[in-house]
């Protein structure tokens, strides 16, 4: 059984794969009450599952980018259970999650993420091999310098706000947004990408596993 914790931003999501299922998910949007909310919820679907926590094989976590109280929190509560029971761990980056709840498209796919402050994190997948890949860094920006950028025909998925939604529409030549549910980052992905890199033994150390993060708290974009 792999655990799927994502604390990334206010969209919280966890979710329990068997290694041929999805048993058991949820996700739901906080107002910053990661720390009140995280830990009952495991604790709960764990409890559903009638799983204890030393009968996990693997646990897989969100590394962002993302909120940074938010991605500490997954991440502690993800080290913490590997560490007390010897469980497998593997971090995924966050806009990974994203890609994956999309199906194989012929355009590239830009992956959204809320940042705060009018910011927002952007990473650009093409379809190759059978799955998304990026061949760039995720940068942080805003969607006035994202979309005045835009000359490609492209894809957008994730947390597109109604300020983003609004840009996007205006350039509807070449963004073409996906639907709010298909774009909704959930744990179920986390956990497929999450059981992959447990079949190919490719875990990371927790005592050395650190979140993404693309920018420093509080710092401006230039």
């Amino acid at each position: 059984m792999l655990l799927a914790i994502d604390t990334s931003t206010r969209t919280l999501s966890l979710a329990l794969h068997d290694g041929d299922q999805i048993l058991a998910e949820t996700t739901w949007r906080t107002a910053n009450y990661h720390t009140v909310e995280l830990t009952p919820s495991i604790v709960g679907m764990l409890d559903q599952g009638g799983v204890a926590p030393a009968d996990l094989k693997a646990i897989a976590v969100a590394l962002g980018p993302g909120s940074f109280t938010g991605l500490r929190i997954g991440l502690a509560a993800a080290k913490g259970l590997a560490l007390a029971n010897n469980t497998p761990l593997a971090g995924i980056p966050t806009l990974d999650i994203v890609a994956a709840s999309i199906g194989p498209e012929d355009l590239p796919l830009c992956a959204i993420l809320q940042a705060g402050r009018g910011r927002i994190c952007a990473g650009v997948f093409h379809w190759r091999d059978g799955e998304w890949r990026s061949d760039q860094e995720a940068e942080t920006t805003t969607w006035e310098k994202l979309v005045s950028s835009l000359d490609t025909p492209t894809l957008f998925a994730g947390e597109i706000d109604p300020d983003g939604a609004k840009l996007l529409r205006r350039r509807r030549s070449t963004a073409f947004m996906l639907s709010p549910a298909s774009g909704l980052r959930r744990a179920g992905f986390l956990a497929e990408l999450g059981w992959e890199r447990f079949k190919r033994n490719r875990m990371d150390d927790p005592a050395a596993l650190t979140p993404i993060y693309l920018h420093q708290p509080g710092a401006a974009l230039p």
